[in-house]
């Protein structure tokens, strides 16, 4: 490793003792041939990790208070589910449309039925825990059974009025990964 970094420091000295040659190249590179062929390098795997496995996403809205920023940053990464499934309890990107994105907790699976009771998630009959909840809530719905190819989501911050969220069964294929961080 260190035979590696002394090469590349070899190749950057300078005659010059404050190292001004070496920042003025860096800065403002010769256009040679390899030089193109590096920034070709760079454009192109930029393009594949941006375009096929990590998108970009900005947090606008506090459906995910307190466990995500209501104004914020984050990459959906692609392949979260490339090989498996959304498991319940799994925070997902939605595609609401072409550059809308949601980011939701999934709740139930397909073949589930899902209800609120007095702000408690029900599934299959059974009451969730949720530690991931930190405001309580009111909702009630009634029972709903999730259809085969869509998972139900909703948002973790259900202290505002039911009417104020979108959630609900959403298709598999519009899940389009995970939050990275």
């Amino acid at each position: 490793m260190w035979k590696l970094w002394n090469r590349i420091c070899a190749a950057h000295r300078s005659d010059d003792q404050t190292g001004a040659a070496a920042v003025n190249e860096f800065f403002l590179p010769k256009f040679t041939r390899g030089f193109f062929i590096r920034s070709a390098v760079v454009a192109l795997a930029a393009a594949a990790v941006f375009g096929f496995v990590l998108r970009p996403c900005f947090i606008d809205g506090g459906s995910m208070l307190p466990n995500w920023p209501e104004k914020g940053f984050t990459f959906c990464f692609r392949w979260r589910y490339l090989f498996s499934e959304p498991k319940r309890g799994d925070v997902v990107v939605v595609r609401y449309s072409r550059n809308v994105f949601y980011l939701k907790r999934v709740v139930g699976l397909p073949g589930d039925t899902v209800a609120f009771f007095r702000g408690r998630l029900i599934v299959n009959g059974k009451v969730v825990k949720e530690p991931y909840i930190k405001y309580i809530s009111n909702w009630n719905l009634p029972p709903r059974e999730v259809q085969p190819g869509h998972l139900y989501v909703v948002g973790d911050n259900r202290s505002q009025h039911i009417t104020a969220h979108k959630f609900g069964q959403v298709r598999k294929t519009r899940i389009i990964g995970a939050p990275l961080f």
